[in-house]
Parts: C-alpha cells; structure tokens; sequence
C-alpha cells in the first residue's frame, strides 16, 4: 500500500471518526463526564469500526499499524507519540514535517517518524500549547512551553522559521537521576559523589555550571536528593523541571508575558518574594540575567546551603559570567565589589562538560577561595585530566579524559560544613596520583 494512499485513507478514517467523536473529544477536556481511559477505549472503538466499514483491503499488521497511528493523532500527539513514550529518547526535534531527528545517549539521529504536511505539524504544535493556555500563531509565532509531565517544548513557526514550523522538546525523564546513576553512567566517580553529598548536607553553597545540554539540572537534581528533610526548601525555575523529593518544598515558577505583553512575573521578582518565605535554602533552577544579584545577596544573607545553575564552559567563566549577569541588573558597582559579593556568596563550583562521544562528565570541583588583590581564587579539589600522551596504547580506545581524581588539596570550608554537623576526615583528600597541578597560578583576572 502507498504512502499517499495510506495518507488518504487515515485522514478519510480521521475525519468520520471527528465527525462521530467531536462533542465528547471537547467536553472531555473541561468536564468530568468519562476518564480519559474512556476516552480512549471510545476513539478505539470508533476507529476499528471506520476502519471495518471502508473497504480498503489491509492486512493485520496495517490494519494495527492505521488504527494506533489515528488513536495517537486523536488522543496525543500524532507521530511523537511513539518518541515520546520511548524513554531512549532524550530530545525530539522536528525541523519540518518530514524530517524528524532525536537524540539518544547524546547522539542525534534521524527518526522514521514523519507528519503528513506542515498544517499536520502545525495541527500537532497548537495541540500541545493549548493544553497549556498558550497559544502560536502568526501574532505570537514564538512559544515555550511544557508538557504535562514536565518536558520542555519549544516551537517557532513560519514567518520566523522559512523552511515550516519546528519544534524541540526536551524530555523529561519520569523518575529522576539519582547521584547512583550518575555514578553508574560515568558522569562522576563514588569518591567525588560522597565529596559533594556531604557538601551539600554540610549548607555550602553551590554553582554547578556547564554548556547547553550537559545535564546541570539533571546533576542539580541529584544533588538536591542530599538535602534533609527537614529543611524548608524554595524551587525557582523558568519552566519546573527540578523533581524534589523531600516532603517540605515549594516550586515557583517564573511566567511570561501573556499576548497583551502584560502579567510576566520573572525569576528576579520570585526570589526576592522566597526571601520572605523562610527559606532554609532558595535553589534556582539557572541563573542567567539580573536576577543573578538577587541570588548572590540571599546567599550572603544566611540562606546557606543553596544551589543554582549558570552557562559556562570553565570554572573560571562561570565566575567571570557571574559578574556579567550582575552588570545586567543595572547597578553601577565596581567590578572589585561584585567579584568579593561572588567570593563570599559561593563555596563550590562543579563544572560538567559533554564529551564528543556524547557521555556527559564532570570535570572539575573547585573550590571558591577568598580574594587576593583584584582576584578571587580558585583551587581544584577534584579534577579530571586529559590522559598523556603515553597512555594512549593502539588497540584500546581512545579515552577523551581521566577519572575525576583528588587533587590532594584539602578545601578551607571543612569548617564551615562541621560548625553545620557534617565532619569530613582529612584523609579524605589524600592525594591519590602524583598529579600535582600548580594551584597557586588558577587566579581570575590574570594576576599570576
């Protein structure tokens, strides 16, 4: 059977099935009338029977194949059904309606899924953000949005993107990493795990900074998961993806201007509205605009113990991105002002980076140290180093960076985590290579 007649048959079966369906598919949404297990055994009722009464001769496997592809056009999301359902899949990004790509542990490949044409997509896209009260259209032809289990979607459509509309969700994994799996997947080893448990546990505050896509809220909210449970907790996110686990939590969400341009509430207004709440911690899912002072002036008014996320490529950009974001608040301070508010503010830097072979791994945890003239300083508790030269014997493969490895330094904030109960030995940091790095030149601002 072709593809067109195929096309045209499921829209024929479509469309009767709408026709019979129509007034329960609208009430079901706002009324309480049937579950939407009902629902769905009615569209499969209806369309096994359309199916029976046009002649088109199929065999078993189409006959299956038809009826799941029109159940999932009436009921879901069309042809991201079956992307979405395969937890393998990480991101689903459709560039038009017949080029459909996802990305799995880290690669992006081409998918066999395809929509019908552009108005398919389209059809598909307006589904998805009016669910949520949005809307895309001509007017508004830009929109970021979430799924109801928490995935991030965003759509552009023509006459911002020429080739048709595309669409990038990024999916939500329904039970969240835990730092067991992050240890199981590579990303850190059981030492540094244990190292950054009892940070957190122990109220330092801490930045977890890396490129697009290199997994800080996923790391964020593995880290999260050591937090007691007996502590009040603020979330503040752009679009809620953080899942916390512990029974005292508040999740604030930041909202964007409706279509009038009126009632956007951002970031900077919600933390500066957690202060007031009694927060033992405020955690931001990403700073990156002037809500970044707001978070530096909680975090040096005793809200100890907080996390947040910010774009860098280098423990030593995130610092210098930290300041950045500062100036974009519009305050004239100096430079030396808004460097000692960083030093004081964070404790601990952990950068993640994403690997060419698409694992994710994090690289450094650094220590925030005071500063020294115009500089604050920076020291390497835990580091992976690119192997040598000579370790790369032919026949293994290639490795692209060595276990994260103690330095042997030992930080100076082990007494700020045991004045809050947590007591790290100091064999902890005995130095485990003869890697000895010189420290001492790591300062910001090229003061060496």
């Amino acid at each position: 059977m072709g593809l067109h007649d195929r096309a045209e048959l499921k829209t024929r079966i479509h469309h009767a099935c709408i026709a019979k369906l129509g007034p329960q598919l609208f009430s079901a949404g706002k009324t309480n009338e049937g579950s939407p297990d009902d629902l769905a055994e009615n569209v499969l009722r209806v369309v096994t029977e359309q199916l029976a009464l046009d002649r088109t001769p199929l065999t078993r496997e189409e006959r299956r194949q038809v009826t799941r592809e029109i159940t999932d056009d009436i009921l879901g999301y069309g042809p991201l059904e079956p992307l979405l359902r395969d937890d393998s899949v990480t991101e689903v990004m459709v560039n038009n309606h017949d080029r459909v790509y996802v990305e799995r542990k880290g690669k992006i490949e081409a998918a066999d899924a395809t929509f019908v044409d552009n108005a398919h997509l389209l059809r598909i896209i307006d589904k998805i953000v009016s669910q949520i009260g949005r809307r895309v259209d001509e007017a508004s032809p830009m929109v970021d949005a979430r799924l109801p289990d928490g995935s991030r979607v965003n759509a552009i459509i023509p006459p911002l993107s020429l080739r048709g509309p595309t669409l990038t969700i990024r999916k939500f994994s329904r039970d969240p990493y835990t730092i067991d799996d992050l240890i199981e997947f590579g990303t850190t080893t059981p030492e540094a795990a244990q190292f950054l448990s009892a940070c957190v546990r122990g109220k330092l505050n801490v930045l977890i900074s890396g490129g697009t896509g290199t997994g800080k809220t996923t790391t964020l909210n593995a880290l999260s998961a050591f937090v007691p449970n007996d502590e009040r907790i603020v979330t503040i996110e752009d679009a809620a993806e953080l899942q916390l686990q512990q029974q005292h939590v508040i999740t604030l969400e930041a909202r964007p201007p409706n279509i009038e341009g009126e009632g956007e509430v951002r970031i900077r207004e919600l933390v500066r509205n957690a202060l007031r709440m009694r927060p033992d911690r405020i955690i931001v899912g990403e700073v990156r605009g002037p809500e970044t002072l707001d978070m530096l002036q909680a975090m040096n008014t005793g809200h100890e113990g907080s996390l947040t996320t910010i774009h860098a490529n280098s423990p030593r950009d995130a610092l210098a991105r930290l300041e950045t974001l500062v100036l974009t608040a519009g305050v004239e301070l100096p430079h030396r002002a808004i460097r000692e508010q960083i030093a004081s503010a964070f404790d601990l830097l952990v950068q993640i980076a994403r690997l060419v072979d698409g694992s994710r791994r994090i690289t450094h945890i650094t220590e925030v140290l005071r500063m020294e003239s115009d500089v604050i300083t920076l020291q390497d508790i835990f580091v992976a180093r690119p192997p040598e030269e000579d370790e790369n014997t032919t026949g293994k493969p290639v490795r692209l960076l060595g276990q994260l490895e103690s330095s042997g330094l030992k930080p100076h904030f082990l007494e700020k985590m045991a004045a809050n109960g947590v007591i790290l030995p100091p064999t902890f940091f005995s130095d485990n290579s003869a890697f000895r790095p010189n420290y001492a030149t790591a300062t910001y601002g090229g003061f060496e």
